[in-house]
Order: C-alpha cells, then sequence, then structure tokens
C-alpha cells in the first residue's frame, strides 16, 4: 500500500533541500487550501477564495465572524505545527492542548485547550465517546502507545491511527475534526511526507471510514483514503519542481 508513496517520497529527497522561494511558494498554498478544506468539512462556509483573503486581513461581508476567525486560527495552527516539526519537539498532551487552544482562539475561549467537562455525542457515528471522567486516563494512554508503538507503523498507518484515535476519545466540546487533521499532519511532517488535504469533496467517504474504525475496528478503508490523499500532497511539489 505504501509504496507508492515511498517511491514518491524518494524522488522528491532528491530535490531537498528546496530554495526558500520554493518553499514560500508551497506553504502558502498548501495553508489556504489545508484551511479551506479543514474548515469546510465543520461546515464554515467560506469559500476557499474568500479564506485566502480573509488570511491576507480583509474581512468578507455576509459572512459570521466566528468563520473569520476560524480560518485565522487554523492558519495560526499550521504555524504552530510546523514550528513543532522544526524544534523536533516530543508528541505531548501539552502540544495537543496548544493545538486546541488556538483553533478556538476568540470563539470559545473558556473550553480551548481545555478537556471537556461533559459527555458528547458524535453526530452521525455509530458509537459515542468515552465518559468525559475517564479522559485524562485516555489521553494518557495514547501518548503511552505513542511512546512505546507507534514507531512500529509505517508513517502514513501512523498519522491515520493518531487521528482515528484521537477522535474516538474525543476530548474536547468542539473542534476535535481540525485538531486531530493538524495532528495526523503533524505525523506525516515529521516523517518528511507532504501534509494529507482531506477535501470537503470527500467528506462523505471521510466520516465513512472513520466511522468503521472507530465503531467496528476496520482500518483499511481509513488508512486507503489518507494513503491517497498523501499521493494527491505530491502533486504541488512535482508541478513546481516539473517531476
Amino acid at each position: 500500500m505504501f509504496e507508492n508513496i515511498d517511491a514518491l517520497k524518494a524522488k522528491l529527497d532528491q530535490y531537498r533541500p528546496l530554495s526558500p522561494a520554493i518553499v514560500k511558494n508551497l506553504q502558502e498554498d498548501l495553508i489556504i487550501r489545508w484551511t479551506y478544506h479543514s474548515n469546510a468539512i465543520e461546515g464554515n462556509t467560506l469559500t476557499l477564495l474568500e479564506t485566502k483573503v480573509v488570511l491576507e486581513g480583509i474581512t468578507v461581508g455576509g459572512k459570521a465572524l466566528r468563520e473569520h476567525f476560524e480560518a485565522i486560527n487554523h492558519r495560526n495552527a499550521i504555524y504552530y505545527v510546523e514550528d513543532i516539526v522544526r524544534k523536533e519537539e516530543p508528541f505531548s498532551e501539552w502540544q495537543i492542548r496548544n493545538i486546541h487552544q488556538l483553533i478556538l482562539k476568540n470563539i470559545d475561549d473558556d473550553n480551548a485547550g481545555r478537556y471537556r467537562q461533559q459527555n458528547v455525542l458524535i453526530s452521525g457515528a455509530t458509537t459515542p465517546p468515552p465518559d468525559y471522567t475517564l479522559l485524562n486516563d485516555k489521553m494518557a494512554q495514547l501518548i503511552d502507545w505513542y511512546n512505546s508503538e507507534a514507531y512500529k507503523l509505517h508513517p502514513v498507518e501512523r498519522a491515520a491511527k493518531v487521528h482515528a484515535d484521537f477522535v474516538s476519545i474525543h476530548p474536547f466540546t468542539d473542534g476535535n475534526g481540525r485538531t486531530s487533521r493538524l495532528l495526523m499532519n503533524l505525523e506525516l511532517l515529521k516523517a518528511g511526507y507532504p501534509p494529507c488535504v482531506i477535501t470537503v469533496d470527500n467528506r462523505l467517504a471521510y466520516y465513512e471510514a472513520l466511522d468503521q474504525w472507530m465503531a467496528y475496528g476496520k482500518t483499511d478503508c481509513f488508512i486507503q483514503l489518507i494513503s491517497e490523499a498523501v499521493v494527491d500532497g505530491f502533486k504541488p511539489y512535482q508541478v513546481i519542481l516539473g517531476i
């Protein structure tokens, strides 16, 4: 499943390190697409071009202030994830809380970075997330697994599992989806792979594959979906570098 992805990475690695101009161009494109699609999956109505102008500091008429903050916050969370990669910081609950705090800044400051204090349902999911009294233990178990077992998996499978396991815990009242996709891409970036952007057009398949994992432990569909998105993540590099 991963041979094609690793072949693409090996080809890209031949061109690294990329020039600062190319890195900047790729980053600007990625931030707009990743922010647009991740927010649109959660119901944000900004278009791709509207997301671009909001990130340039322009207010879009007729759009809620919350939607503006969601775009700005997501971009800042990407910056934070990139900073973690640069500093080679170990995976931790502290990082997760910081990412979530950035996602909900100026939207729900009371709950930003704080685990939920109530039980919730995941809309459309087959199984409910754990009782809120178990969250500290569940999150500690996730970190323990990461530190002891995660390295045995291929980076793409590891990234998919971090995403799925985090969503199944659903530790926050809101913003779990965006946070989970940031955590998934944190793993891919650490391993030298391009980030994986789940497109809003693929939302139904994404939710269905995720539910199969969470409810029945069937992981293949979700890993396949993530793998295909990672392959698509190489395309901007191929365009820019002509490979």
